[in-house]
């Protein structure tokens, strides 16, 4: 991903999940870093991109691959997140940029998983909880998933839904419109 203008990375992550608690011994891991940049002066999305994650100490579960249609067939081969996160830091110049995601969990799911490997998160300190924008500039009593949010743009959702990918082009999508908004004085 080359950084051209102004930018935005739009992040979402994917992560192993049960339905209901984890089995002993495991805890939620990144298996997806779905990225997509937005160009800021245009208001345009103009790439996006999927960094497959080996989980080193969780499992797959069969909700989580329906869930994200991720399974642990199509983790073989990734990486661990270190080598992403350096993939991430490399192709995206990720330190240098703001970014963003559809509300808190994605900050923090990554700071919880960098702190406990012992690796650095090479994101910025600038982030945009989309989905909290979204609630306030449409005035929302409540922040709203990303599909509805996108049914209330009078959008389609583009994609799978729960793949980091996906999401990170919706979320673009979504931010994309706001800002277009913000400009028109709407």
């Amino acid at each position: 991903m080359a950084r051209r203008t102004a930018q935005v990375l739009v992040i979402d992550l994917e992560a192993t999940c049960w339905e209901g608690d984890p089995p002993p011994g495991q805890e939620s891991e990144i298996i997806e870093i779905g990225l997509c940049l937005v160009d800021v002066e245009r208001l345009e999305r103009v790439e996006r991109r999927s960094l497959l994650v080996a989980p080193q100490g969780s499992t797959v579960s069969p909700f989580c691959t329906q869930l994200t249609t991720l399974t642990p067939a199509s983790l073989e081969g990734a990486p661990p997140l270190a080598d992403a996160l350096r993939a991430l830091k490399r192709d995206c110049d990720a330190p240098a940029l703001a970014w963003a995601s559809w509300g808190d969990y994605d900050r923090r799911q990554i700071e919880r998983e960098c702190q406990r490997k012992g690796l650095r998160s090479p994101l910025g300190p600038s982030h945009i909880n989309v989905k909290t924008l979204f609630a306030l500039a449409r005035g929302l009593a409540r922040e709203v998933p990303l599909g509805e949010a996108c049914a209330l743009l009078g959008v389609d959702f583009e994609g799978t839904p729960h793949r980091g990918v996906d999401d990170a082009w919706n979320i673009a999508g979504v931010l994309c419109a706001l800002l277009r908004g913000a400009r028109r004085g709407v």
